[in-house]
């Protein structure tokens, strides 16, 4: 989603990002957004070399990418919920979609003849609140650092997904991806309690 977030448009309740919207190299240049700016300025020339050579460019654009991992090592966004339990860090995205969901995608996007273009994905949209309080729901022995218990959860922008449901995805909810991801981080001795 790095390459349709960052544009200098608000990101508001009442706003739903979909595939018509690409992030701005300026913007994302004058805000130090790197990895931003990397990944749009890439897919800028994936789209172009596509035209210029005919080729039919498919891309998923995934949120931040939960779920099993089947690596004997951490990847940043596992790590990122290993630092939450163990009250190190906090996630700095609010956008979460499950790595077999993504997978299944890319799949099916290349199975499926008439896939075409972009295609966001992204299963929930949740503040940092909301993620403590699923967390905490489902793995209340963890005791979290309770920072975020009473705060109020924030209500985000939405992403739609109207265009990956044309794909046949049917997203493995938040609550599962981080009770599988947790689950898993337990069974490769990353988690002891």
């Amino acid at each position: 989603m790095a390459t349709v977030l960052y544009n200098e448009k608000p990101l508001t309740p009442d706003v739903v990002v979909d595939e018509t919207w690409f992030s701005n190299p300026t913007f994302c240049e004058k805000s130090n957004l790197w990895y931003a700016l990397s990944k749009t300025l890439a897919e800028v020339a994936s789209w172009k070399f596509a035209k210029a050579n005919g080729i039919d460019l498919v891309t998923i654009n995934p949120g931040l990418v939960f779920g099993p991992i089947l690596q004997p090592t951490l990847n940043l966004t596992v790590e990122l919920v290993l630092n939450i339990i163990n009250g190190r860090a906090l996630p700095p995205f609010d956008l979460f979609v499950d790595v077999r969901d993504v997978a299944h995608a890319h799949i099916q996007a290349f199975e499926i003849p008439s896939a075409t273009g972009k295609y966001c994905m992204v299963e929930s949209t949740v503040d940092v609140s909301e993620l403590w309080k699923i967390l905490h729901r489902l793995f209340p022995e963890f005791h979290l650092n309770e920072k975020f218990e009473d705060k109020p959860t924030q209500k985000l922008y939405q992403v739609s997904s109207e265009k990956i449901k044309s794909l046949g995805v049917d997203y493995i909810l938040l609550e599962v991806s981080l009770k599988d991801t947790i689950e898993c981080l337990k069974e490769k001795g990353f988690i002891s309690f």
